[in-house]
């Protein structure tokens, strides 16, 4: 892509490394979809590094500023789908 993910410079490179793993599986699910099981464990882990809501929502905002996709979208879909199924967001990107 294009862009820089939204990142924040005091996280760790293992934890940089976790959040930019996060936003391709977003990504994955808007190109070609994703595994939920894949999905919900890069957003655990991208939770252990972002547990506050606020911060969520502007790193999300942020992402969604710069490449077009909704990162909320995605996330939703984990709730929706059951284990072993592929996410896939239809919806279009905001570019």
């Amino acid at each position: 892509m294009e862009y820089q993910y939204p990142i924040d410079y005091t996280w760790s490179t293992d934890e940089i490394v976790d959040v930019i793993h996060f936003y391709e599986c977003i990504e994955k699910a808007y190109e070609k979809g994703i595994d939920r099981d894949a999905l919900l464990k890069a957003y655990r882990r991208f939770k252990e590094i972002v547990p506050g809501k606020a911060h969520e929502k502007t790193l999300f905002k942020e992402f969604e500023e710069v490449s077009g996709y909704v990162p909320y979208q995605a996330v939703k879909g984990l709730k929706e789908a059951g284990t072993g199924e592929k996410i896939m967001v239809v919806q279009k990107r905001k570019n």
